[in-house]
């Protein structure tokens, strides 16, 4: 039987999730290059505009907030003023900040992307990337504990900024798993085996085949990595994105899942993955399961590149594809 994927997202109302992980702001300057510097071979840009989303978890936590669901969003800022710019984005977009905690010893990270004629021209990044220190854990954590029995469901967003401890991730998912919730992180490089007893996990084709150490070339060593996944992390399903080809979804219990993609177009690929977690975790917040929840995240992936830049994808815009697709 086909998923009813127009209920799911109706049940998104109501469903409370936490984010916990790398927050960021995505800062993008607008221009145009009609010449070539005479100081170096490299062009000059114009700049016309200046525009700022949040990035890496908390644009997890906008895309949540998009699709309907309530979200509050942990993780650190710096005493800066990227960091106040953060705050208010995630004002505006009803997401409630009270688990950022403020580091004073690092910045903010933000990433500065420098975008002429609709092409990335150069990145800039500002961040550190050391473990942050044992009080600023400590205070995120105590806030953490205090909230955690309101939510339907966790998603730990690593970007590797120095936020997850093994002794945060640890704590993270042994709650989930006593709660009975979908604990579904989004990993980096490294050892995958950090986030053992996750109820899913969702890596790159990229990040997977270097935590597996094996390339993919076909499907069989798709299999070999998405089953190698499983048996290292003891997940209950791996979701893995693979751009242009689609996902593919690996279960411990249940057949592999080959899903085309459904994107018609792309402009960017930024910050995609962040919204494939956001719906994937939402929809098993809501009871679904895991193939009903990688479909309609695949379906909000196609939504999401088809625009520059981080992209929160609305409940109202999943609907809609959906109908054009004649699979609602």
């Amino acid at each position: 039987m086909s998923p009813n994927f127009k209920q799911i997202i109706d049940n998104f109302t109501g469903r409370r999730l936490a984010v916990v992980g790398d927050s960021m702001l995505d800062r993008f300057l607008w221009g145009r290059v009609d010449r070539i510097s005479p100081e170096a071979p490299v062009p000059v840009v114009r700049l016309e505009k200046e525009t700022t989303k949040l990035g890496g978890a908390a644009n997890v936590a906008a895309n949540i907030r998009a699709l309907g669901a309530e979200v509050t969003l942990f993780g650190v800022w710096g005493a800066d003023a990227e960091g106040l710019r953060m705050r208010e984005l995630l004002v505006e977009r009803g997401i409630e900040p009270q688990g950022m905690i403020t580091d004073e010893g690092r910045p903010t990270t933000i990433k500065t992307r420098i975008i002429a004629h609709n092409q990335q021209v150069v990145r800039t990044d500002r961040e550190q990337d050391g473990p942050v220190c044992a009080d600023v854990i400590d205070r995120l954590v105590s806030g953490w504990q205090s909230a955690a029995g309101q939510f339907d469901g966790i998603i730990i967003s690593d970007y590797g900024k120095g936020v997850l401890s093994r002794s945060v991730l640890e704590g993270l998912i042994k709650f989930g798993c006593r709660e009975g919730i979908p604990v579904v992180v989004d990993p980096k490089k490294g050892n995958f085996s950090q986030y053992t007893g996750a109820t899913s996990l969702t890596p790159n084709q990229k990040e997977a085949e270097q935590a597996c150490a094996t390339q993919i070339v076909d499907e069989e060593t798709l299999s070999e990595v998405g089953g190698t996944i499983l048996r290292r992390t003891r997940a209950e399903a791996v979701l893995v994105t693979r751009g242009e080809h689609g996902m593919a979804l690996f279960q411990k219990e249940g057949p592999e899942h080959h899903l085309p993609t459904r994107a018609t177009m792309v402009y960017d690929v930024t910050g995609a993955g962040d919204t494939v977690i956001a719906v994937y975790t939402t929809a098993l917040a809501t009871g679904a399961d895991f193939p009903a929840a990688a479909a309609l995240a695949n379906y909000a992936a196609g939504i999401a590149v088809r625009e520059l830049g981080t992209a929160e994808v609305k409940a109202a815009q999943l609907v809609e594809l959906l109908a054009e697709q004649g699979d609602s």
